[in-house]
C-alpha cells in the first residue's frame, strides 16, 4: 500500500490535514494506496516555499535555466519505463499509451529549452530625440497548474515546462486519482538541478483548489478538466485578479466525405474514438458521414472493428485499450449508453456487458457504437468520456459543417476527404480551435499552441507554443533618455516622438 503525500520545498512530505482518499489500480480494481488531501495551510506552505525560491531562479539567466531542463530530459528518458508503469497502473491506459502521454509532455519541455529566444524583448534606438525604447519579458512570480487524471504526465509538463523556463516558481495540483507520476516528475526536476521550492506538488480536492484560487501570491493559474469546473475556476480566479487559462470539455466530430478513403477513415475512427478507452479531450466521439451511401458503408465497416477491439489490463502490450479510471466513471459511461438507447439511438455494438477474465473487479467497458444519433439527444450534446462512438448522419457537406459549428464545444475536429477544395473550405469555416485534414487527432506539435473555442476554452491564450511564454510572463516597456545637456523645460502636453 502506497501512501502519497506532497512535494514541498524540494522533498516529499506527509499530509497533515488528516484527510485522504484512495488511489485505485483500474485494471484489477484493487486499492493501490492513499493520497493526502491538502488543507489551506499546506497549500500556503507550498506557496511560501515557492515565493522564497523564485527571485533567485528568476535571476538565473535563461540559458542556465534551459540547461536544467536539458538534464531533466536526460533523467526522464532513463526513467521512462518506470514512469509509464506507474501511469498505466494508476490511470488504466496501456503502457504503450502511457509512454505516448509522457512523450507529448517531454516534447513541450524540449521546446522550452528555447527559453532564451522566447524571453527576448524588443529594442528601438532613437525612437525620439535622444530616446531609446526597449521591452523585456519578466516572470510573474508564483504560478499554479490544476491538471486532470487522463494525462498525468503530459499536461503537468505542458504547464510546468514553460512556467519554470520563464523563471517562475510552480505549484502543481494534479488529479488525486493518479498522483504517482507528478510526484516522480518533481523528484526528477530536483535531481536535474532545479532549486528546491521551484516545483511543488500539492495533492488535494476542492479545498486545495479554492486555496489556490484565493491565495494572493499566486499570480496565474492554468487548468484542464471539465467545462463546469473550468468556468468556476476561470470566474473565481479572474475575480481575484489572477491571470487564468482554462480548458474544458469537448465533443470532437469527424466528417467523412463521400470521396474519403474509407479504409483510412475507419482506421482513424477506431484509434481516435476508442484509444485510451475514450478518456481523451481530443478523442473523436462523433462520426459525421456525408450522404446515405457513405453512412451505410461506414457503419457496416465499423461494426466488426468495434466488436473485435481487444481490451485488456494495462500491462497487456497487445491490448487496444485498458480499463477506465474508476468504478464511478464506468457506471457513468454505462449510464450514458442506457440513456442513448432510451433516446432512440440505434446501439449497433453494446460493450456494457464486457468482463475481463481474471480481472473481474477491474473497471472495464467494451466498445460501444451508436447509429442514427440526432443533435437533440444528450449523448450527442454531452461529453461521455468513454469508449462510445456516435454516428450522426448528414445529408450534405453543409449540414456536416453546421453540426460542428452549432455544438457548444469547439475543441477539435477532423475532415476526411480527397477533395482539396472541400478541405480548405472546411478548415476556413469550421468554428473549432484545432482542425485535422485526414488527421483524426489534430493535437499540434509543441511549437504551436493547443486550445479550443467556445465552451472548450476560457481565456485568450492557449497552452504550449509561444502562447505559453506569453501567459507565464509580463511585458515591461522602458522609455529611456540620458542627460545630454539639453534643457527642455517643463512640458504640459502629452509627449510625442515626432
Amino acid at each position: 500500500m502506497i501512501t502519497y503525500g506532497h512535494f514541498i520545498g524540494g522533498k516529499r512530505v506527509a499530509g497533515t490535514s488528516g484527510r485522504t482518499t484512495e488511489v485505485f489500480q483500474p485494471m484489477d480494481g484493487s486499492v493501490r494506496g492513499t493520497v493526502a488531501l491538502a488543507s489551506k495551510a499546506e497549500l500556503a506552505e507550498a506557496v511560501a516555499n515557492a515565493k522564497a525560491a523564485q527571485p533567485a531562479w528568476a535571476a538565473t539567466n535563461p540559458q542556465r535555466r534551459a540547461r536544467v531542463l536539458m538534464k531533466f530530459l536526460e533523467l526522464a528518458a532513463k526513467a521512462n519505463d518506470e514512469l509509464a508503469d506507474i501511469l498505466a497502473r494508476e490511470h488504466g491506459k496501456t503502457v504503450a499509451d502511457a509512454k505516448g502521454d509522457i512523450q507529448r509532455g517531454i516534447e513541450v519541455v524540449e521546446y522550452c529549452i528555447g527559453a532564451p529566444q522566447m524571453m527576448k524583448g524588443e529594442y528601438t534606438e532613437g525612437a525620439g530625440p535622444g530616446i531609446d525604447i526597449y521591452s523585456m519579458r519578466q516572470p510573474l512570480g508564483v504560478v499554479a497548474g490544476i491538471t486532470p487524471f487522463n494525462f498525468p504526465a503530459m499536461i503537468p509538463l505542458w504547464k510546468a515546462g514553460p512556467a519554470i523556463a520563464a523563471g517562475n516558481a510552480f505549484i502543481l495540483k494534479p488529479s488525486e486519482r493518479d498522483p504517482g507520476v507528478p510526484l516522480r516528475l518533481a523528484e526528477l526536476f530536483l535531481e536535474a538541478g532545479l532549486p528546491p521550492g521551484i516545483f511543488n506538488v500539492v495533492n488535494g480536492d476542492k479545498e486545495s483548489v479554492d486555496a489556490i484560487l484565493d491565495h494572493p501570491d499566486i499570480k496565474a493559474i492554468g487548468f484542464v478538466g471539465s467545462t463546469p469546473i473550468a468556468e468556476y475556476i476561470y470566474g473565481r480566479g479572474c475575480s481575484n485578479g489572477k491571470r487564468v487559462q482554462c480548458f474544458g470539455g469537448a465533443k470532437n466530430h469527424m466528417v467523412i466525405m463521400p470521396d474519403a478513403d474509407m479504409d483510412q477513415a475507419v482506421d482513424a475512427l477506431i484509434g481516435a474514438g476508442y484509444g485510451s478507452a475514450g478518456e481523451r479531450c481530443m478523442a473523436i466521439s462523433v462520426a459525421v458521414p456525408v450522404g446515405q451511401k457513405t453512412a451505410e458503408e461506414l457503419v457496416r465497416r465499423l461494426i466488426p472493428r468495434v466488436e473485435s477491439l481487444k481490451i485488456g489490463p494495462s500491462t497487456d502490450s497487445s491490448a487496444d485499450f485498458g480499463p477506465v479510471v474508476t468504478k464511478a466513471a464506468l457506471e457513468r459511461i454505462k449510464g450514458y449508453v442506457d440513456l442513448g438507447v432510451q433516446e432512440g439511438a440505434k446501439l449497433k455494438v453494446d460493450g456494457r456487458g464486457f468482463r475481463m477474465q481474471g480481472y473481474e473487479n477491474g473497471f472495464y467497458m467494451g466498445g460501444c457504437l451508436f447509429d442514427e444519433v440526432t443533435p437533440d439527444m444528450r449523448i450527442y450534446k454531452e461529453e461521455i468520456f468513454g469508449p462510445v462512438l456516435s454516428v450522426v448522419r448528414a445529408r450534405d457537406y453543409e449540414e456536416g459543417l453546421r453540426l460542428c459549428n452549432d455544438h457548444e464545444y469547439g475543441n477539435g475536429v477532423a475532415i476526411f476527404t480527397r477533395d482539396g477544395d472541400a478541405a480548405r473550405d472546411f478548415a476556413a469555416k469550421v468554428e473549432v480551435g484545432m482542425v485535422g485534414v485526414n488527421v483524426p487527432i489534430p493535437v499540434p506539435l509543441a511549437y504551436y499552441t493547443f486550445g479550443g473555442w467556445k465552451r472548450s476554452s476560457f481565456g485568450d491564450l492557449n497552452q504550449h507554443g509561444p502562447d505559453a511564454f506569453r501567459f507565464y510572463t509580463k511585458t515591461k516597456t522602458v522609455t529611456s533618455r540620458w542627460p545630454s545637456g539639453i534643457k527642455d523645460g517643463a512640458s504640459f502636453v502629452i509627449p510625442t516622438m515626432g
